[in-house]
């Protein structure tokens, strides 16, 4: 049941929802990388490295997203499943801010190895898990269980967020939303059926999370995952079926009117 000052609140949010999530968010924000394809397994891989790399300027996000799927021939799936060796060298000189070439690399392999045992990320994320009662914690603790599962550098672990050490995951968050989100809006992608959006977590950074104190929706002062299931639930109560619909709203006002 809610309060009537929750009452308001939701329909302040259901406004600023409704005003971002359109395609002119696009342009804006790094889901542009893998709408820059139509087929599963691109938009997966391209939207999974956008979202990797998805920390400090936003135009430097996007520019070295643009740069990954560029150096890919703008084919990523085509490129994961068929590179060898010597096909991984050029990333080998890819930066951006603490994710190197070393980093990277990995990261492509590790790919390759994921499309081979599982066919497609969908699955790296859900295999061996009941839909019903698959989450974002769930499911990105699986995924990175999955992603590691091969050797790897010690200091690559850092660029995939560990939820059972308290992370918020903020960048697997979106990327479920991207993946997992449906509506009619041509924003998020909605093409992965195995996780529910009703299970989804708010990604929560620096802007959601100052909006929900500011709307008294988020008491805990941290941004770790204690927070962003706080406010995930909090987020159920004004639409159980979709709860992250809220992510447009409470990261535009932050992001975008500064609020």
């Amino acid at each position: 049941m809610r309060t009537e000052k929750q009452n308001t609140i939701k329909e302040f949010l259901d406004e600023k929802a409704f005003l971002y999530n359109n395609k002119n968010f696009i342009e804006t924000d790094p889901i542009q990388i893998p709408h820059l394809f139509t087929k599963k397994e691109d938009i997966e891989i391209a939207g999974f490295l956008a979202a990797t790399i998805a920390w400090g300027q936003r135009k430097s996000i996007i520019n070295n997203a643009k740069q990954l799927v560029t150096w890919m021939d703008m084919s990523p799936h085509e490129f994961i499943v068929g590179a060898k060796a010597k096909d991984f060298a050029l990333f080998k000189k890819f930066v951006h801010r603490t994710f190197n070439g070393e980093d990277c690399v990995f990261f492509l392999q590790s790919l390759q190895n994921l499309y081979k045992k599982f066919t497609d990320l969908e699955n790296a994320f859900s295999y061996g898990l009941t839909a019903k009662d698959v989450d974002s914690f769930t499911a990105i603790t699986n995924f990175r269980n999955n992603f590691f599962s091969i050797k790897h550098p010690s200091r690559t672990e850092k660029h995939v967020s560990n939820p059972t050490n308290g992370s918020s995951a903020k960048r697997l968050c979106m990327y479920l939303r991207w993946m997992v989100r449906k509506d009619q809006t041509g924003v998020d992608f909605g093409i992965w059926d195995s996780i529910s959006p009703s299970n989804l977590y708010l990604p929560l950074d620096v802007h959601t999370g100052n909006i929900s104190r500011k709307l008294g929706l988020l008491q805990r002062k941290q941004n770790d995952w204690k927070a962003v299931d706080e406010i995930t639930q909090m987020l159920k109560k004004f639409d159980p079926k979709d709860p992250i619909r809220y992510d447009f709203a409470l990261f535009g006002l932050g992001a975008f009117e500064k609020f």
